[in-house]
């Protein structure tokens, strides 16, 4: 019967793993199948006899996680630059960002900060 299902199924090698749709399986219980929760295929309990399933979970390590605090300054830099001249400093290069601070059917508010002096200045729109 094992023969009959690696030559139909899509899959193969891996006993955590459906042979047909690929899906991971629940654990082997009390019953004499196990059935998949994706497709409800069915394996005989028996063709896991002597198998060892094993899972692991990895969680990142925090030095290694590509998620780092910044400071508020910084986050005040962050985002498209554009050209607007500063009303303080007169120099070019303005970073934006915009936020929905009224009503949905009104326009966002975009805040300007220079990239110079960080002065802040906002607009409705």
């Amino acid at each position: 019967m094992f023969f009959f299902l690696s030559v139909m199924s899509c899959f193969s090698g891996d006993y955590n793993f459906c042979s047909e749709c690929g899906n991971v399986l629940p654990l082997p219980g009390l019953s004499d199948t196990v059935t998949c929760p994706r497709c409800q295929f069915t394996i005989p309990i028996n063709e896991f006899a002597g198998k060892v399933i094993t899972s692991t979970v990895v969680f990142n390590s925090l030095e290694k996680s590509s998620v780092k605090e910044e400071s508020e300054q910084d986050s005040e830099l962050k985002g498209p630059v554009i050209d607007r001249r500063c009303s303080r400093c007169s120099k070019e290069g303005m970073v934006y960002h915009t936020r929905q601070m009224r009503s949905a059917d009104e326009g966002q508010t975009v805040f300007y900060t220079c990239t110079h002096c960080r002065y802040q200045e906002k607009e409705d729109s």
